[in-house]
């Protein structure tokens, strides 16, 4: 088998990125150093990553995040906000998500909840976690769509595989009957298994009311407080930081 039916049969194989590398190998003399298992081993580590790079691309995608760029390596750490470095390091481990823990985020609007927010949900898909980002009121929208649908269940199902579901937007303003019993199913069915992030403008207290207080309120609450890092964000909006007509 010569040199060309090698890359034809390795990209009918799909294996492309191998191929590329193989011939590539074949033109640089430097390659011949080298003994066939580490010439082997490079285009086998060649394709792994990039099919590793692709599933991880897909993931983010999938994830519908606000901001598919945010990256744990560039949050804003200025001393007005008061995050703790080594306390994001630590969550940046993703080892809550591996047991089931919660992240809230507490802060005005603009404080920077949602980006980072998604630079933890980023971060969960770079280690391969599957994540989905909401705003709050589009998932009661959904639910009560795929309710009217009769796929409440299979919905409810879906929600339940992701190992991090991100709500945004949470409890911005006073919630009904169903959309109380709607957000008590999501919490009760991830609670002690799968993480959730909460970006709020307020803390528990104001949930309680949002939450028209009674039964219901307290049993979201217990399943939340008790199971979560809280981060409270501080500082001038970011998006007076970031004007892009202030840069102008």
């Amino acid at each position: 088998m010569n040199n060309s039916e090698i890359v034809d049969k390795l990209k009918q194989m799909k294996l492309s990125v191998m191929a590329s590398q193989f011939e590539l190998q074949e033109s640089d003399p430097a390659f011949a150093q080298l003994s066939f298992s580490e010439r082997l081993g490079l285009l086998v580590d060649r394709e792994y990553e990039s099919r590793l790079n692709n599933t991880i691309a897909k993931m983010i995608k999938r994830a519908h995040f606000a901001y598919s760029s945010a990256c744990i390596e560039n949050i804003n750490y200025d001393p007005e906000r008061r995050l703790d470095r080594s306390y994001i390091e630590e969550l940046a481990t993703n080892r809550y998500i591996d047991k089931g823990l919660n992240i809230i985020l507490v802060g005005a609007s603009g404080s920077g909840k949602t980006w980072l927010s998604n630079a933890f949900g980023v971060n969960a898909c770079r280690s391969r976690y599957k994540t989905l980002y909401i705003r709050l009121p589009e998932l009661f929208s959904k639910i009560e769509e795929m309710r009217i649908q009769g796929k409440y269940h299979d919905y409810m199902n879906q929600l339940k595989k992701f190992d991090l579901l991100i709500l945004d937007e949470y409890l911005l303003k006073p919630t009904n009957d169903s959309e109380r019993s709607d957000l008590l199913e999501v919490i009760e069915m991830r609670c002690d298994h799968k993480s959730i992030i909460f970006c709020s403008q307020y803390t528990y207290d104001g949930w309680h009311r949002l939450l028209n207080g009674g039964p219901i309120a307290d049993a979201i609450l217990d399943r939340i407080v008790n199971s979560s890092y809280l981060i409270t964000l501080n500082g001038k909006s970011l998006r007076e930081v970031y004007s892009k007509i202030k840069q102008q």
